[in-house]
């Protein structure tokens, strides 16, 4: 993943500091040191010349880049190191917010794995400062090549940044980029897998990693543009949270042990971060799967229970985990001098040499910084929770990187010259501009709901509407996710009566150990492929604009927001006019950030979206997220007849770009309407105009919907970012109206119609039944994603006793204990353990450790003591063994039919 200059400037580093030739293990770890995916490399290249092509939009696109220009000088007044580039441009916003105090609220440390932020957190009335973490990591790559893998180490990996940060992941979110997976096999392209394989099995694999580790995934979403088919797009962004006493942010001194924590280390995803780091070719599928990691959710699942331990996370220093780049990146990073002893590595098999066990990037492990003196009891902890660790590296003063093998060392760099993550590259940018007579704004962006619209035919054009690929229903996909296992989300994927309104974001309750709390974390996204096609620029605007939107439907207050972007584009050339893209779209995303006063603290960059001469749609995901309170949380389904719907739209300006002060004012009075009961539903428009989204509302409840005749066909079908409508019980739309007139934003506000007891659609003469609707809303996903059987089977009878009436005990004096047993796989012991607690249980909670037969002799021994002193064994579910060949059960019927355990149940 080289270029020419990068070997030019190893070159001359050997020659004229080393005076020795470099080893293959040394080229090869700079080379995963190095490369895009690690060190953002095409991100960091310095951007000589800017030219701005002519154009109708040309003038706010380069006021937005003087802008910019005018704050680097500002920020870096007297810095000869600092130079205009890609990253830069992706920072800038959130440094000057930063200056300005409106970033007080996020955690600094040198450790920068996720975005972190300061909560204050209410439990059991009293106030404690809490660590909210939240990350979004991508793998196009892999899951391109091998999707079922690809897939559950995004997720995976996105998991590890909070988790390496000691905080307890507690839900995801799933978003992913695709071509149309309806269309037949044979149509694939020579040197590609079919759409519909990928988007099936990469599913499968992020929903069985999430499921056996005991993850939420509180939303998905797939979105499909025909150039999604240069490269998948999989991204999965998390939420963590620990309380801040448990955390130490330390620095690592000279004598300091590393610790090599979890899983074992094999070839799997050798070349991994290099080969993100390039485009594909016919060739790719076949010769790079060996570069897509395997994962091991259980052995993930054992760290986050090890790190949740407050006693453990006190003597952590600082942790790395183990991503893109292996031993050499994850310990690499964690102090400037180092002595690595890969002979130390636990292996998954023999055979491996010096430079596999350097840059093997295998799944769930991480790098733990420790005081010497608290080796042994770190040790001890991860014995408890049945974890290898190991003494693999010490912190030294002299800082370079050495990594030893057999006696020998096979690296041996200056930090300095690591640090200069290669050669400095330059380039030139050309920077095109929209076509405005392509307007995406002024036109109905799905051709066949236009050509319906044409020719009058209303039904056709809102059946076609919601048949269309980014609008129908994908619950067929989301099922395959659990969106419940932690007891912590407040939303479900699908709302209403019939669970068939899609939500816009993910809510979940802090995963507090102990205790009551209302405090509850919001993530959304927003992009639309086809308008970043358009323009990037606008794309990037209008995303952060659409998360924005969909936190505020919720019931959230957009001034507590903080973002974080996934940028994804075409594999860039020295050519001027294919770095435009990105350019253009980090602009509208530093406009957005500036104009709003929000800033992103996060983000992740991948720079290979080409096959051959194809390239993915220009990408700038936003995620949004938020801090609020359970009580001020709405659902988007309508919830009775004779409400009225209220549609609220933002002010654009002439290069139809929001106006930010009045979208602030605008989202500032809807969210005091959510908080004073006025509005009891939201839901915020997309690229699909109004028909889309009150369809959505009112099928969780199966309730008609009548739209006010003078609406327009354009609000009707044509894009709508960034507007909201809103059910509002008819005696209270004139507050309302009130509360908009005194923000000074009267006319921004209409009643677009009501909610009918007819279970139907009407508009003027147009009546589409409830049936009709979901027909053409369920049916095109349904032989990609299936939603019901293909056969009828029998009910199972599972001859499970069951109580018509349940009576609970007056006397609540007695405290049964209840034994908990947690074996590798298990995922459900702290929802089991709290459900127990709050009726009044007493729990006792074990590890049954199986690294060695000692340690199995142990635990059956830990474990009859606690059968001993229990009135209740509670086998929570879980994952054990893969549930292969026949379920978890069979690991807990196994050890319980040890002789010593069967007699203590007895």
């Amino acid at each position: 993943a080289m270029t020419f200059k990068d070997f030019l400037h190893i070159q001359n580093y050997f020659k004229k500091e080393e005076h020795r030739d470099p080893s293959v293990t040394e080229i090869r770890v700079l080379d995963t040191y190095w490369s895009d995916h690690c060190r953002h490399t095409t991100f960091s290249t310095e951007l000589k010349d800017v030219k701005f092509d002519d154009g109708f939009y040309k003038k706010p696109i380069e006021e937005a880049y003087n802008d910019y220009l005018n704050t680097f000088k500002n920020l870096y007044e007297g810095r000869s190191d600092k130079f205009v580039c890609l990253m830069d441009i992706a920072l800038l916003a959130m440094k000057r917010l930063k200056k300005e105090g409106k970033l007080q609220d996020q955690e600094e440390s040198d450790e920068i794995n996720a975005c972190s932020i300061v909560v204050p957190v209410e439990v059991d009335g009293q106030t404690e400062e809490w660590l909210v973490n939240f990350k979004n990591e991508t793998h196009n790559h892999p899951t391109e090549i091998e999707p079922f893998g690809g897939a559950a180490t995004c997720l995976g990996g996105a998991i590890r940044d909070p988790l390496s940060g000691r905080t307890y992941v507690y839900q995801a979110m799933r978003v992913t980029g695709a071509a149309d997976p309806t269309v037949s096999v044979k149509d694939t392209l020579p040197g590609k897998l079919p759409q519909k394989k990928i988007v099936r099995e990469a599913a499968h694999g992020y929903s069985s990693y999430g499921n056996q580790i005991g993850l939420a995934t509180g939303y998905v979403k797939e979105v499909y543009h025909p150039d999604y088919v240069a490269k998948r797009m999989e991204i999965g962004a998390v939420m963590g949270a620990a309380p801040r006493r448990a955390v130490q942010r330390l620095t690592s001194d000279p004598g300091d042990i590393i610790i090599l924590l979890g899983g074992r280390t094999g070839r799997d995803g050798i070349g991994g971060a290099t080969g993100s780091s390039k485009a594909h070719n016919t060739q790719s599928t076949s010769v790079c799967g060996a570069e897509v990691q395997k994962g091991n959710a259980p052995t993930e699942r054992k760290i986050q229970r090890l790190f949740r331990r407050e006693e453990v996370a006190h003597i952590i220093k600082k942790c790395n985990d183990f991503g893109a780049g292996g031993v050499s990146v994850a310990i690499g990073e964690l102090a400037d001098g180092l002595r690595i002893n890969l002979d130390k590595v636990p292996k998954k098999y023999a055979g491996l040499d010096g430079t596999e066990l350097a840059i093997s990037e295998s799944q769930e492990r991480m790098a733990v910084v420790v005081a010497p003196e608290d080796v042994k009891t770190f040790l001890g902890y991860a014995a408890e929770e049945n974890l290898e660790a190991v003494e693999v590296a010490v912190v030294t003063e002299d800082p370079r990187l050495v990594l030893e093998w057999r006696g020998k060392e096979i690296v041996n760099l200056s930090r300095a010259f690591l640090d200069t993550n290669g050669a400095h590259q330059e380039t030139n940018v050309e920077v095109e501009m929209p076509e405005e007579k392509e307007n995406y704004f002024k036109k109905i962006a799905a051709p066949k709901v236009a050509e319906a619209v044409a020719a009058n035919d209303m039904k056709a054009a809102w059946m076609t509407e919601l048949a269309d690929l980014n609008v129908c229903s994908q619950k067929g996909l989301v099922e395959m996710f659990d969106g419940s296992i932690g007891v912590n989300s407040v939303y479900m994927p699908f709302g209403g009566k019939y669970q068939l309104t899609e939500t816009q974001s993910m809510v979940a309750k802090l995963p507090v150990a102990k205790g009551d709390c209302d405090t509850v974390t919001m993530m959304s996204y927003g992009f639309d492929p086809y308008l970043s096609s358009w323009s990037p620029y606008h794309g990037s605007v209008y995303a952060v604009l659409e998360s924005l939107s969909r936190i505020v439907t919720a019931g959230g207050d957009y001034k507590k927001v903080r973002f974080t972007f996934q940028e994804y584009f075409r594999r860039m050339s020295e050519d001027p006019k294919r770095w435009s893209q990105p350019f253009a779209a980090l602009l509208g995303a530093y406009n957005a950030q500036i104009g709003f006063g929000l800033p992103s603290i996060g983000g992740k960059d991948s720079m290979s979206g080409t096959f051959n001469d194809i390239d993915v749609p220009p990408t700038l995901v936003s995620f949004a997220v938020d801090i609020a309170k359970e009580k001020d949380i709405i659902t988007p389904e309508l919830k009775a007849v004779g409400d009225q719907l209220v549609l609220f739209t933002i002010k654009k300006d002439e290069f139809d770009l929001p106006d930010y002060a009045q979208v602030m004012k605008l989202y500032d009075t809807i969210h005091a309407l959510i908080q004073a009961g006025v509005i009891v539903s939201a839901y915020a428009l997309d690229g699909k105009g109004l028909a889309a989204a009150v369809s959505k509302m009112a099928f969780g409840n199966k309730l008609g919907v009548t739209v006010n005749e003078d609406v327009s066909k354009e609000t009707l079908f044509a894009p709508g970012f960034g507007n909201i409508v809103a059910e509002v019980p008819a005696e209270k739309v004139a507050e309302v109206k009130a509360a908009f007139d005194a923000a000074g934003l009267a006319g921004y506000e209409a009643l677009v119609g009501w909610v009918n007891e007819e279970e139907s659609f009407i508009y003027g003469d147009m009546r589409i039944s409830m049936e009709e609707a979901l027909h053409a809303w369920t049916a095109t996903l349904e032989k990609v994603f299936p939603t019901r059987a293909t056969e009828n089977k029998d009910e199972v009878k599972t001859g499970l006793y069951k109580a018509d009436s349940i009576y609970v005990c007056k006397n609540k004096v007695a405290k049964p204990t209840v034994f908990i047993p947690v074996f590798p796989g298990t995922n459900c012991e702290y929802d089991s353990a709290d459900a127990f607690e709050r009726a009044g249980a007493n729990t006792i909670v074990k590890v049954f450790k199986n690294m060695n037969a000692n340690d199995i002799r142990e635990s059956v021994d830990e474990f009859v003591k606690a059968i001993e002193q229990s009135q209740i064994i509670m086998f929570p579910g879980g994952f054990s063994a893969g549930d292969e060949p026949d379920g978890s059960a069979k690991f807990f019927a196994t050890a319980f039919r040890n002789a010593k355990m069967t007699e203590a149940v007895m």
